[in-house]
């Protein structure tokens, strides 16, 4: 028994085909899980009509102004970042309204990567990610587009 070649194929994309662009997201004003996830879907390429789950098919980002986004309600003062030195007492524990003045750029790289997968691909996907303080940023050379997110 033969089965006939109907003609449809499901087509996965091939990392050399995927088109990468460039993209500048201004923080300013919006809230960090918003921003956060959105920003994990461009990273992911889930926006574009070839996603395949196991190809880096997403764009870069850029964010610029980190320091000015925000979290809703008591989350300034009781949102806490944990990390362990790995040495008997060594846990460190660091507010929000602390780190947003001094790494900025850690709370929203931290926000992004708790949406990416925890594997090899979740790990070259971070590192399309670009975080800046105030609206500088080095990457005029690649000619960002400015996004406008549909919510924030």
């Amino acid at each position: 028994m033969e089965i006939e070649n109907i003609g449809k194929i499901t087509r996965s994309a091939k990392e050399s085909e995927v088109e990468k662009k460039w993209w500048v997201i201004d923080a300013t004003g919006k809230t960090l899980g918003r921003l956060a996830s959105q920003i994990a879907k461009i990273i992911r390429g889930k926006h574009k009509p070839y996603f395949t789950p196991h190809i880096d098919c997403g764009d870069f980002v850029i964010v610029i102004n980190a320091e000015k986004v925000q979290v809703e309600g008591k989350r300034v003062e009781k949102k806490e970042y944990f990390n362990y030195t790995g040495y008997p007492g060594g846990a460190i524990f660091r507010k929000f309204k602390d780190l947003i003045k001094t790494k900025p750029e850690f709370v929203i790289r931290h926000a992004v990567w708790g949406m990416l997968p925890k594997n090899r691909l979740g790990r070259r996907l971070i590192k399309k990610l670009k975080v800046y303080k105030g609206d500088y940023h080095p990457h005029s050379a690649q000619k960002p587009e400015k996004l406008e997110l549909p919510y924030s």
